[in-house]
């Protein structure tokens, strides 16, 4: 018997023992390999479907962000402008005000003064009356002195009246 060739026997009894041992895999180790593998291929499609579900969800967020980013700059600039609007406004009133004011005060001044020009007027009046009053008594004193003047100045007088 040589060891290199085959005969029948060995051969028929190798394939059935072959066969046996594919039926045992087959029953035994195929299913939990293939059932792993499939296993393993739903937990990395799950584990990419969920990838694929965060990326998407970050886009949105991404872009929700940027859109309050955008109405927060809208309405600080909104913010801004009414500020500026509201000083300029208080600017205006303030000096819209003090301008009346400075009118007011103005005024006030003028008529004071006139009060003040009156006042002096009508002072300075008395003065020249009561002055002019002394100087026409010391005149008429001194030119009454005599009786002689005093008729020269009488008829002088007469004569004033007749001609007007």
């Amino acid at each position: 018997m040589d060891l290199i060739t085959p005969e029948i026997g060995l051969l028929f009894w190798q394939t059935i023992v072959f066969l046996v041992l594919i039926l045992l895999l087959a029953k035994f180790a195929w299913k939990p390999i293939l059932g792993a593998v499939k296993e393993r291929e739903d937990s990395i499609n799950n584990a990419l479907s969920s990838a694929e579900e965060a990326r998407k969800e970050m886009q949105n967020l991404k872009a929700d962000n940027e859109q309050l980013m955008k109405e927060a700059r809208a309405e600080r600039d909104a913010i801004l402008r009414e500020a500026r609007e509201l000083k300029e406004k208080v600017m205006a009133d303030a000096a819209e005000e003090a301008q009346g004011k400075a009118g007011q005060i103005v005024s006030q001044a003028k008529e004071s003064i006139e009060l003040e020009k009156k006042a002096a007027m009508a002072q300075i009046k008395a003065q020249v009356a009561s002055l002019s009053i002394e100087i026409a008594e010391k005149v008429v004193r001194t030119e009454l002195s005599s009786k002689e003047k005093q008729h020269q100045m009488i008829d002088n007088m007469l004569g004033d009246v007749t001609l007007n």
